[in-house]
């Protein structure tokens, strides 16, 4: 019985690290690869439009193009992977809890139930939103971080920062606790970003699997791509004004004047729609929309794929 209880433990463990890794390296891919229009859409979201474009709606490409150009130019090939250490440092942990959590959650859902059929929509929703929670607060002063060194570039009479250690420092010596924790609020109304990602990627895998007449860790590459990006992209659309009202709280800090531009969520919220009217909330949306597919189609079918090297090689 003993030696069950400790087998039963170790594959336990050994399935929690199996995701902490999978999900960590994917993580960390797709931030290296799509560093640059992340730093696009950060700046985006915080700023709007690139100044060297004229009024109106110009096309997402030409906007993409222009912040590009603009970073290029005054800041050379560097500005474009500005807060890529961070993010790589954030995206580690953000996807090994969230996978983790997650099919630990979607494990006790199971245990509870006594049978081995698929989770109800509810269920699978109720361990994306615990792994969405725990991720969100496990890594929001890396996120904090991240989005400050993206943005430093155009703060004047602001001291850069100099390293991700350095940054931590600063913010919660001049700023407090709160400072490392800003933006936290709507990262947790973003939760329901990855309550309704997760379980329609679940789902339509579930589909692809029993049209195919297989299971879900058998499904090609090519099938987990399009799971992946069209859950992804659905989430994105319904929850992207979140992100614009977080990055803007995270990004504000003290400026050297020692003011606070917004007082909190609803502030923003307020600001943001007499400035900026509706349009505004989802300034950046259409660079973000061509970051998402790709992102999805690489983090997700990383995960997958070393998730079963991992398996097939190293298990117990």
């Amino acid at each position: 019985m003993s030696e069950c209880g400790h087998g039963g433990a170790r594959e336990k463990l050994w399935e929690a690290a199996c995701n902490a890794i999978a999900g960590g390296s994917a993580g960390v891919i797709s931030a290296t690869v799509l560093c640059p229009l992340d730093v696009v859409k950060t700046r985006l979201q915080v700023y709007g439009l690139p100044s060297n474009l004229s009024s109106g709606a110009p096309p997402a490409g030409r906007v993409i193009i222009s912040g590009f150009q603009q970073i290029l130019k005054n800041e050379g090939l560097p500005g474009l992977y500005r807060g890529l250490s961070p993010t790589i440092v954030a995206l580690f942990p953000t996807w090994a809890v969230t996978f983790s959590v997650y099919n630990h959650v979607k494990g006790l859902l199971h245990s509870e139930d006594g049978n081995n059929s698929e989770l109800s929509v509810q269920a699978n929703v109720l361990a994306a939103s615990c792994a969405g929670i725990a991720t969100a607060t496990a890594t929001n002063p890396l996120w904090v971080v991240k989005t400050r060194l993206q943005t430093q570039g155009t703060r004047p009479g602001v001291v850069p920062y100099q390293s991700i250690l350095s940054a931590l420092q600063r913010i919660a010596k001049e700023e407090g606790i709160r400072g490392l924790y800003s933006g936290l609020l709507p990262s947790l109304v973003g939760v329901a970003h990855v309550a309704i990602q997760l379980p329609v990627y679940e789902k339509v895998k579930l589909y692809f699997a029993k049209r195919d007449n297989t299971t879900v860790d058998k499904l090609s590459p090519t099938q987990v791509a399009m799971c992946s990006s069209g859950s992804k992209v659905a989430a994105s659309i319904i929850t992207y004004p979140h992100e614009v009202v977080r990055s803007k709280l995270q990004e504000q800090g003290h400026d050297h004047r020692g003011a606070i531009r917004y007082s909190g969520v609803a502030d923003c919220i307020k600001q943001v729609y007499r400035k900026e009217g509706f349009p505004g909330f989802y300034r950046g949306c259409a660079t973000n929309l061509l970051r998402t597919t790709p992102n999805a189609i690489i983090t997700f079918t990383s995960y997958e794929m070393i998730n079963r090297f991992m398996h097939k090689l190293l298990a117990p």
